[in-house]
């Protein structure tokens, strides 16, 4: 049983010398690029839940 649990994590660092790891740069990089689409993104759903909801507030009370 300790011979399996060796060599499975043998294999886990074995797979993860094969890993190509992001410099500092990337990933300082990718972080920034992710933040400004996800605010891009909050932006435009609250214009949207914005809209909507006073389409429907002139809906109801056209009705």
């Amino acid at each position: 049983m300790f011979k399996s649990i060796s060599d499975y994590f043998k294999s886990i660092k074995v797979e993860m010398a094969k890993v190509s790891w992001m410099t500092r740069d990337q990933a300082v990089n990718s972080t920034f690029i992710v933040g400004v689409f996800a605010f891009i993104i909050a932006i435009f759903l609250f214009v949207l839940d914005i809209g909507l909801s006073e389409f429907v507030n002139i809906l109801y009370n056209f009705i």
